[in-house]
């Protein structure tokens, strides 16, 4: 089923519902995008890339994962052509920029899954073989900053990021500098981590993934505005679902963390490691309504928007329905 529908505008009985950027396609209809490809992907693969809680699977592979790597492979294709007509007009021989991809979400949603398959797939293509993926956890401020700043409770939200670091990282890749570092964050230590470095090396296609890459420009003191980090995407991707729905994940992964990251000694949520099923579910709930569910709703959600491709997840964390835009 494809129909036309907007992310932004609720349903209503105006005019302007029948106008809309998007079209809406059914899982069944996004599948058979595909045009009947084999996905490369096995079972081991799938257990390799798929976050904690998600429910990853090679049906979601082949019949959402594999359509969109071949949607996202012909915009790399054509952005090629756009490139060589443009350096044709110019006169220069130039050698084509990296493609940059931004995929956006909240806390829990699995946007870190999405990435990372991508990232899988797309160096699968031919003409993609490099394909590297950085998240914006890297340009956060390191917490003893956030703590100068008074922001570590806000960890996570817009002004917790060295934003004008990120986008000088996106904007020299996507110049074509044939190497640009970004700092290292360990989900361990909760922190930057001094002296190591994410290095990318002129990709065929980065991604990037982070809450707040669709945000948009700020306004600058002098009422001019800046940069959008989304401006130097090719192609932007929002991963959705119901707040009740994520609220859920978030705190099943928080109780599942107890015997996972949280028992490591080194881990600054350590402390968590030993609370009971309830204390635990409490915990999480209190973290999710003081900071994830604000920073979702007031910061992140409100770019939905703004993603060329939108994926929205059921319960079950399946994704049952795309919008994407027409242009």
């Amino acid at each position: 089923m494809v129909n036309e529908t907007n992310p932004g505008m609720t349903a209503g009985n105006g005019a302007e519902s029948n106008f809309t950027p998007f079209v809406e396609l059914d899982r069944q209809t996004w599948a058979r995008l595909s045009n009947e490809i084999t996905s490369p992907l096995d079972l081991e693969d799938i257990l390799r890339l798929r976050g904690l809680g998600d429910e990853l699977n090679l049906d979601e592979v082949r019949e959402v994962y594999l359509p969109l790597s071949r949607l996202l492979y012909l915009y790399v294709a054509a952005a090629g052509e756009l490139h060589a007509a443009t350096t044709t007009f110019l006169g220069e021989q130039r050698t084509r920029t990296p493609f940059v991809i931004g995929v956006a979400g909240s806390v829990a949603v699995g946007k870190s899954t999405t990435a990372r398959v991508l990232r899988e797939l797309l160096s699968r293509w031919p003409d993609t073989p490099n394909v590297e993926l950085v998240t914006t956890d890297g340009f956060l401020y390191p917490n003893d900053e956030l703590e100068r700043r008074g922001l570590m409770h806000r960890k996570g939200f817009p002004e917790s990021y060295d934003r004008r670091r990120l986008l000088r990282f996106v904007s020299e890749v996507k110049s074509g500098a044939e190497e640009v570092s970004a700092p290292w964050y360990s989900h361990l230590t909760y922190n930057i981590v001094p002296d190591k470095e994410v290095v990318v090396r002129r990709p065929d296609v980065l991604i990037v993934e982070g809450l707040n890459v669709l945000a948009p420009a700020r306004t600058r003191a002098d009422g001019r505005s800046g940069l959008a980090l989304s401006d130097f995407f090719d192609f932007s991707i929002y991963v959705d679902a119901k707040t009740s729905h994520i609220e859920q994940w978030y705190v099943q992964r928080f109780q599942s963390l107890r015997t996972g990251a949280f028992a490591n000694p080194q881990s600054y949520f350590h402390r968590y490691a030993s609370l009971t099923d309830d204390e635990a579910r409490e915990t999480a709930l209190g973290i999710w309504k003081r900071i994830n569910e604000p920073n979702l709703m007031a910061n992140v959600l409100p770019t939905r928007g703004r993603a060329q491709l939108v994926l929205t997840k059921e319960a079950d964390h399946s994704v049952r329905r795309m919008l994407l835009r027409k242009t």
